[in-house]
């Protein structure tokens, strides 16, 4: 399994033989409000043309339409391209033109890949009204990894049963800390290591980082806090247009 982190939550995902692309948000530096009241975002360009982000794209999964996870204004990916999301989301998606959206409800297998949905917190008490529900995802297949995208939740109950319930080899986190109105709405440096201490097997990917201006957490906060507690081997934090490479039995074995 090849996981390329391609800006912010951003991934193109090689599983199973098929190329998937998660969130795909693709504006230029500087084409969306400012979510911190610090700069317009994205705050970093991407590092390579938009045509090789979908280049060989298979199918991309939409998690939410949070301006900082997807293109509606303008809409940047081809209409007629599949892709796959919750229920909310693919009758906007739908709405929006495309017209080859799968309705993500609970679990579904595509191609000999099973995703199955999975639900977070974005936020606590009010923050998490404004932000609205979202989801993750679980991927199996034979022969690859069991992969958990966390997506947009800070730690809470329903991570923690989801790594109970589907045992990941690979957990991607967002772990920016991004705050809405001094509300923690993703994950920050003590909530990534929870997730390591709750899944001692597992490799953790720190994503959803020095993109976005309402953000609190950086890749080096992140790497120290990794050190400290003894988890740098666990705790990866790649930076934009970086490939992972994590076959199944390094991360089970």
């Amino acid at each position: 399994m090849h996981l390329q982190l391609i800006r912010n939550a951003t991934l193109r995902l090689s599983y199973a033989g098929q190329t998937l692309l998660i969130d795909p948000w693709l504006a230029p530096r500087h084409a969306v409000r400012s979510f911190g009241g610090r700069s317009r975002n994205p705050t970093v360009d991407l590092l390579m043309p938009v045509d090789a982000v979908l280049g060989g794209v298979d199918l991309t999964l939409v998690s939410h339409l949070h301006p900082d996870h997807f293109d509606t204004d303008p809409v940047r990916l081809p209409l007629d391209g599949p892709l796959l999301a919750p229920p909310a989301e693919a009758a906007a998606l739908r709405t929006l033109g495309f017209t080859d959206v799968l309705t993500l409800e609970d679990a579904v297998t595509w191609r000999g890949l099973h995703i199955t949905r999975t639900p977070g917190a974005h936020g606590t008490g009010t923050a998490r009204a404004a932000m609205g529900e979202v989801s993750g995802f679980v991927f199996r297949a034979d022969g690859e990894p069991t992969v958990y995208w966390a997506g947009d939740t800070i730690w809470n109950d329903d991570v923690a049963r989801t790594i109970e319930q589907h045992a990941p080899d690979v957990i991607v986190v967002h772990a920016a800390g991004a705050q809405y109105e001094g509300t923690l709405i993703i994950m920050d440096a003590e909530q990534a290591l929870a997730v390591c201490a709750a899944a001692p097997r597992a490799v953790v990917v720190a994503t959803h980082l020095e993109a976005v201006d309402h953000a609190t957490v950086t890749r080096a906060d992140l790497r120290a806090a990794a050190a400290r507690a003894g988890l740098a081997d666990r705790l990866l934090v790649p930076e934009d247009g970086e490939t992972l490479s994590l076959p199944a039995q390094a991360v089970t074995g």
